[in-house]
């Protein structure tokens, strides 16, 4: 099967500093990957370069064997809506921008998720205001969804809802990349992790190599490579 999500020696530089150094990996359809390291490992660095966001320094990504993202749906760690908007102002804002939004599944999850759509984003809290970023995102039909911390403000009651969620609304055909520190939380869900470590690949595994290799869960593992 063709990979959706491929890097091939990516670096990211900043003067002399390697965000970024040789990252290689190919993610098949179909896959919910935790990506995983420690602060300034890479991770959102990574999501920005894959999105356009960032030049690479050198190599390249190309997402379902092409560059443009148009077929990508992306979270970022940080709002990047106007606090001006009202949620539904955000949702005709999305349906208007992206031919594959689906209304009405932005809704139901909005609903799900007891979120007003004629409430403000800037009167939100910031678990709220992920919950809603979250809800749009998935809303769309896209092929690979790169989610950059998106359980980091939300109360642990939302989060087996909001891992539901994300579960139920993508296809086979898609791939979740989801970059978290919250490794406890979203374990059960994953099928694969990508670890960077160094600002480089250190790990590409299937979760259930992983556990039977190591003899440990991915959080315990996590905790043992990046022990203090």
């Amino acid at each position: 099967m063709a990979a959706i999500y491929t890097a091939n020696h990516l670096e990211k530089k900043y003067g002399g500093r390697a965000a970024l150094r040789d990252v290689s990996f190919s993610i098949e359809p179909g896959k919910l990957v935790g990506l995983l390291g420690p602060n300034g490992a890479g991770k959102s660095t990574l999501i920005k370069c894959s999105m356009g966001l960032l030049t690479p320094t050198s190599g390249e990504i190309a997402i379902g064997g092409v560059k443009p993202k148009s077929i990508t749906s992306y979270l970022p760690d940080r709002m990047a809506l106007s606090s001006g908007l009202r949620v539904r102002d955000a949702v005709a804002m999305y349906a208007d921008f992206f031919t594959d939004f689906d209304r009405t599944k932005a809704r139901d999850m909005l609903l799900d998720l007891k979120l007003d759509d004629g409430q403000r984003i800037g009167a939100m809290s910031k678990g709220m205001r992920e919950k809603m970023q979250l809800c749009l995102v998935m809303a769309r039909a896209a092929r690979l969804y790169l989610l950059d911390e998106p359980l980091g403000g939300v109360d642990p009651a939302a989060r087996d809802y909001i891992l539901n969620t994300i579960l139920r609304n993508y296809s086979e055909n898609a791939s979740v990349v989801l970059s978290t520190h919250l490794i406890g939380d979203i374990e059960r869900v994953l099928d694969e992790v990508l670890m960077l470590k160094d600002n480089t690949v250190f790990l590409h595994q299937s979760v259930d190599e992983l556990r039977e290799e190591h003899g440990c869960s991915v959080d315990e593992y996590f905790r043992e490579v990046f022990r203090a």
